[in-house]
């Protein structure tokens, strides 16, 4: 499409065919998320950050390579994957389609989207071990940890349960009482199981490998404190962490293990920590093959690089991103990043995100009734470049967006355009009636790229928003409507929505990092080639524009209601049975739960049909694709645990129930259900404000029947 844009007489104007700037060449990278469950709303705070920042470099012509991978290596995942039965590669593509969909859903497009599980991470993770075991950097020693003989592996602390030394308080983890406070080594722990099979582990020693974190101590002194290298926050942190002292990282585990095996040591992998950072470099590397030969993977990551790499990241993965990583690259002599961008946590409404509340708010919930772009808007309204968490209050949220994007931003399309098109063919005018104020729209421009360099998003908005309401002011004060009703003031109607249609043209572009996806509508509008920061130095003078479409709608409350509802577990709808074709029978009124002694009589014969077990809660975890249920793998004393699907994810955390005895009746039918094949029900009582699955006492044990 072939535009021409004739300047109009504004004072000062710079013309941008004149304009230099000195590109710079930066790669930006994100947390990786985890490849174990789905993206919700606490995520999407840091993902939209980036993405937000990405663009806005961008649109100041600079040169930015955007990655990101998912984490897929761990004990979890393997588990995971076992109790779904798939292996864990499964597990992880079919995890990372669901990522790809969310981030796409959101507008947040990365250049390339890779996993941690790749040939060329693998290659650089091992590269990076032994550069730092040849430096002096690694060290081998014997660690004695509680194994499960039944699983035949080596258990973490979060697998393992018993009764805490100090306080006897009983169902305590491996390595903290959440009764007492206490801390302490598992093998302290008194009665110890292993939530994983419920077998008694026994105490056996393994060699472990240790990264000597403690060789980088003054390094890392002076790299957490160079200017522009960390928020002066988290450096302050990281001081408490140099005062106590720096202690060796253990950097290994034992099979069975889903990872990279650690070259000439069989059978030790490569703890998940070790080469999820390291996908940052393998992510830019397999997209260097694939899409920019014309990149260099050493102009980014050699020791001298003169190149910017920047990682976005939350709060709660600071301690491996600014110790750990920043050491590993220095002792295989690699670059480290240019700085850390940390985001905060997110509530709602206030509060910790809740399911029972319908506030655990899942990517794919919200796009299933939302704008994604209403949520990039509000994000961006509160972010600053300071280690502060951010709140999504709802009704906030809903006046916000329509206020100001409706309200005011897209109001001065669809106040001035309909003129342009009904009585001025589509054409603006030949003349700017109002360069002075157009040139100030225009001038903007540099302090609003400042705020978005500096990740001061919500100053930029804020900014964005007073240019909005002096637009609406200047329409206010015109009044084409009425000018369009008087004889011979069509020329002064042309000349004031032609300058409203400028004047919205300059914060569309300016927003245009934050709503991509309204400033591509915009631009399709204005028939325009670019878009960027740097195209919109000039008025548009004498230029066609297309017939105005409504570019975007009110944010509706039920819609949001309706997403909390839909957030929302409930043990009423948890089954979830395969729809089967029935004949049309009569509607007949839901009967009440009987009160006690009104269900119907059973003989005991009846009763002696049902085969109710004690069961051990060997993993438990939350079901994709539902809001309503818990995946259980039981241990009912067989030779092969029992997959349940139980309606209690309302009421539950997965962590409440790992370890725990549960009560099941074992003889029921398996029920096949979308998720997979349900062998049992795990037995609750409930009375309609809560539920409780039942527990035996003490001293029961997987496999006894109840009786």
């Amino acid at each position: 499409m072939q535009v021409a844009l004739k300047s109009c007489k504004i004072i000062h104007l710079v013309n941008t065919n004149e304009r230099t700037i000195s590109v710079r060449k930066i790669l930006v990278t994100n947390a990786l998320p985890y490849a174990n469950g789905p993206i919700h709303m606490g995520h999407l705070l840091g993902y939209i950050q980036a993405d937000i920042w990405v663009r806005a470099m961008r649109a100041m012509g600079h040169d930015v390579t955007y990655v990101c991978a998912d984490d897929a290596h761990g004990t979890a995942i393997m588990l995971r994957a076992e109790a779904n039965g798939i292996s864990p590669e499964a597990q992880i593509a079919n995890v990372q389609k669901e990522h790809i969909r969310d981030f796409d859903g959101f507008g947040v497009h990365f250049d390339h989207y890779d996993s941690t599980h790749s040939d060329a991470n693998k290659a650089r993770a091992s590269e990076i071990y032994i550069k730092n075991r040849e430096a002096g950097n690694i060290a081998v020693r014997p660690v004695t940890q509680l194994f499960d003989p039944e699983k035949g592996m080596f258990l973490s602390d979060r697998f393992i349960k018993g009764t805490c030394p100090k306080c006897k308080a009983e169902d305590q983890y491996g390595d903290a009482c959440e009764v007492c406070g206490t801390t302490y080594n598992a093998t302290e722990l008194l009665n110890p199981r292993s939530t994983l099979s419920g077998a008694t582990p026994v105490e056996k020693s393994s060699d472990h490998y240790f990264f000597k974190l403690p060789n980088f101590s003054e390094y890392l002194q002076k790299w957490t404190r160079d200017q522009g290298r960390l928020p002066l926050s988290i450096a302050n942190k990281l001081d408490e962490w140099f005062e106590s002292g720096l202690s060796d990282w253990d950097i290994s585990r034992d099979a069975p293990y889903f990872g990279f095996e650690i070259p000439d040591a069989p059978n030790k992998y490569f703890y998940v920590w070790v080469d999820a950072p390291i996908g940052y470099m393998s992510s830019f590397e397999n997209y260097i093959k694939a899409k920019r030969p014309d990149l260099s993977f050493d102009d980014f990551w050699k020791k001298d690089s003169d190149k910017e790499v920047y990682h976005f990241i939350g709060k709660d993965i600071v301690y491996f991103h600014a110790l750990f990583w920043p050491a590993m690259l220095e002792g295989a002599n690699y670059r480290t990043p240019s700085g850390l961008f940390v985001n905060g946590f997110l509530t709602v409404n206030g509060q910790k995100m809740s399911k029972s509340r319908g506030t655990f708010i899942k990517a794919e919930t919200y796009l299933e009734h939302l704008n994604p772009e209403y949520l990039r808007y509000y994000f961006a309204s509160k972010l600053s470049d300071k280690v502060e968490d951010s709140d999504l209050n709802l009704d906030d949220f809903v006046q916000k967006v329509n206020s100001d994007l409706v309200g005011k931003v897209v109001n001065i399309a669809s106040r001035c355009a309909k003129f342009i098109n009904t009585k001025f063919d589509n054409k603006l005018s030949a003349t700017c009636a109002e360069p002075e104020l157009v040139q100030s729209f225009i001038d903007a421009g540099d302090s609003i790229a400042k705020a978005y360099e500096a990740r001061e998003f919500s100053a930029a908005i804020r900014e964005i928003m007073a240019l909005a309401d002096k637009a609406n002011q200047y329409i206010d004060e015109k009044k084409p409507w009425a000018l369009a009703k008087v004889e011979g003031e069509e020329q002064q109607v042309h000349d004031v929505c032609s300058v409203g249609i400028n004047l919205f043209r300059q914060l569309a572009v300016y927003l245009a990092p934050v709503l991509p996806t309204l400033a591509a509508q915009v631009q399709e509008f204005l028939k325009l080639d670019r878009f960027d920061f740097a195209s919109a130095q000039t008025a548009l003078v004498d230029h066609e524009i297309a017939l105005f479409q409504p570019l975007m709608q009110r944010v509706d409350p039920k819609a949001v209601a309706a997403m909390v509802d839909a957030s929302k577990d409930s043990l009423a709808a948890a089954a979830e049975p395969v729809k089967v074709e029935k004949k049309k029978e009569k509607k007949t009124e839901k009967k009440p739960e009987p009160k006690v002694g009104e269900a119907e009589v059973i003989g005991i014969e009846d009763f002696m049909k049902v085969d109710l077990r004690v069961a051990e809660v060997l993993d438990a975890a939350h079901v994709e694709g539902s809001d309503k249920l818990l995946q259980l793998t039981l241990n009912v004393g067989e030779a092969e645990p029992r997959n349940v699907f139980s309606g209690i994810r309302e009421f539950y955390q997965p962590e409440d129930l790992k370890g725990k005895l549960v009560v099941m009746v074992a003889n029921l039918a398996p029920r096949k259900m979308r998720f997979g094949i349900s062998n049992g029900m795990v037995l609750a009582a409930g009375n309609g404000e809560g539920v409780w699955v039942i527990s035996p006492e003490s001293g029961a044990k997987a496999g006894d029947k109840v009786s």
